[in-house]
């Protein structure tokens, strides 16, 4: 009785949402969105190198900024930022320095995490963490 009541409920919790790969991709197409709305230009979307991944690689001006993007629902919301651990952040300067090197060197770089927040009521929020605060100074 107790396995039937459990999976009504998360069946209930589940309806009326994006499926995960969906919703991921659906927030990777706001944050983008944003950084154009911002003047930046889109230069890649998903890039991998080897096992890294970079979700969006953004010109803002002479600043190279590749973003991790992290789509949460509001009430599960605002751990965005806390889920880009140590073991990320090597993974996106792995995945950074082969983009570098692949184009020839950059001016300026930055690391962003972008939360996009969905609301029960379908409402989008977009907190966008910049750079000194993930990584520091350290420049490539």
């Amino acid at each position: 009785m107790f396995l039937a009541e459990l999976w009504a409920a998360a069946r209930e919790w589940w309806r009326g949402r994006t499926p995960p790969a969906d919703f991921g991709a659906w927030g990777e197409r706001r944050a983008e969105e944003y950084y154009r709305r911002q003047g930046g230009r889109c230069l890649a979307v998903n890039w991998r190198h080897g096992r890294d991944e970079l979700d969006l690689v953004v010109l803002e001006g002479e600043v190279l900024v590749f973003v991790e993007v992290k789509t949460r629902h509001a009430e599960e919301g605002g751990e965005g930022y806390w889920a880009v651990n140590r073991r990320k952040k090597r993974a996106l300067r792995r995945a950074a320095g082969a983009w570098i090197r692949q184009v020839g060197g950059a001016c300026h770089t930055r690391f962003d995490v972008m939360e996009v927040l969905v609301c029960k009521k379908g409402t989008v929020r977009l907190l966008q963490h910049r750079g000194e605060v993930l990584f520091g100074r350290r420049r490539f």
